[in-house]
Parts: C-alpha cells; structure tokens; sequence
C-alpha cells in the first residue's frame, strides 16, 4: 500500500488482522451523499491506511472544479477523465479510494474497479440523501430538477450497477465510524 499507511502495530489486533489481509485499494461507490467521502477517510484510519477521494484528484488534476467541469465540458468529457484519474489512484496503492456517484455506472471504470480494487456499495435510503446532499450546493446533477425526484431516480437506474460490488453497506443516520466497522466485517468476511 502507500508510504502514507500506518503500520499495522498501531492498530488494534482485530483491525491490524483484516487490515494485513486487505492486498488491493478499498474503492467505496455509492450514490451521491452515502458518505463515502466522510465513511472513507474513518475507515482508512482504522485500518492504518492512506484515503483520497477521487472527485478531489479530478478537480487537481484538471485545475478545476467538478461542477465547472460539468459545465465547460459536459459530463462524457469528465467520466473519461475520472476513469484514468481512478485508474492512476488504483495503481498508485492508495489504501482507500472515494469515487463519485456516477463512476462505477462507466464499465470501463466498474471493470477496472471490480478487478484491481475491493468495490464496496455504500448504500442508504433516498430520504437520507436527500438530507445529506442539501448541505453542499456542489451536486451538478441536483441542479436539474426537484431533488428527491432526481436521487430516487438514479438509485433505480445505478443500483444495478453498485450491486455489482461484491460488498454491499448500508449507511444509516448513526455515525459514519458505525457504517466503517460495517465495512470491515463485510472486506473481513469476503476475504
């Protein structure tokens, strides 16, 4: 993994034993708002590992935001960038990788995922992200129309496709570090 990974003597035996088997990236997909960002960078401290969220590598990587890429370039021009943006993330052994909502729905970026990284679905009810998303004026697919109406879609058109990850989470209103130790049993149990 990464030169930013804690050793695994800092941690607890239990975590330090699931972490030592973990031999690829943690790539977190989801909808929008599950917290994948905020699941993440818990999770990866827990399991002594480095984080990055890979809409924050697109956004440096092309010098600007995701909404003005959005906007100047359309949203094909972005997903091909994300792709080779997690690629780059995968190959360079990050311990934990955020994707944005729409990445693994790609199926070049899903096949990528599914083989190099260990996908986990972190999923939650509409209602939830609808809460969650409200927060950040940052969603470009949000702008479109009423809100719920939008999440309740895409979560009927991506389901499909995060159900493809072997894992599967559900993230409710209790804290993110309960959903990260979801998490670890589930990587610990399909290891």
């Amino acid at each position: 993994m990464s030169a930013a990974s804690a050793s695994p003597e800092h941690l607890p035996a239990a975590l330090a034993a699931v972490a030592a088997r973990i031999d690829r990236p943690v790539v977190l997909v989801g909808l929008m708002g599950v917290g994948k960002s905020t699941v993440g960078r818990k999770l990866a401290r827990m399991l002594g590992r480095d984080f990055i969220d890979a809409d924050d590598a697109i956004a440096e990587a092309a010098q600007l935001s995701i909404p003005e890429i959005f906007a100047q370039f359309g949203e094909p021009y972005f997903r091909d960038g994300e792709r080779r943006v997690i690629a780059r993330l995968i190959e360079e052994g990050h311990g934990v990788i955020a994707t944005g909502g729409g990445a693994f729905v790609d199926p070049d970026t899903r096949k990528l995922i599914l083989e190099k990284g260990i996908a986990v679905w972190i999923d939650c009810d509409v209602d939830t992200l609808v809460e969650r998303t409200a927060r950040r004026g940052n969603r470009p697919l949000l702008k479109q129309g009423d809100p719920k109406e939008i999440l309740t879609r895409l979560a009927a058109e991506r389901g499909p496709f995060y159900a493809e990850a072997p894992i599967r989470v559900v993230s409710e209103n209790g804290p993110h570090t309960d959903t990260a130790r979801a998490i670890i049993e589930a990587i610990d149990q399909w290891l």
